[in-house]
């Protein structure tokens, strides 16, 4: 996964936290942050993933952009505790 690069973020890229669900498994869902969305969805459905190579296809359930990317992996991070996957789905 792409991580934090100072290139990147004096260019002002901007940094996705997203989710997505399995649409042969709807109970499975996956939390990531990439800098390219697009690419990582295909990434994750042409099961080059390892963690979600056995549930795909996957579907893009909602994603947040972040200029900052720091805070980006902290959202990331707690999306992937406990309160944030109660957070998540609720809102999600």
């Amino acid at each position: 996964m792409p991580r934090r690069s100072a290139e990147g973020a004096k260019a002002g890229w901007m940094k996705y936290v997203y989710m997505l669900r399995s649409a042969s498994y709807p109970d499975r869902y996956y939390v990531g942050a990439t800098i390219d969305l697009k690419k990582r969805l295909r990434e994750h459905n042409s099961g080059q993933e390892g963690h979600t190579k056995k549930f795909v296809p996957w579907e893009l359930v909602g994603y947040l952009a972040f200029s900052d990317h720091d805070k980006a992996d902290a959202f990331e991070l707690y999306l992937k505790s406990a309160s944030g996957r109660a957070f998540a789905k609720r809102h999600f």
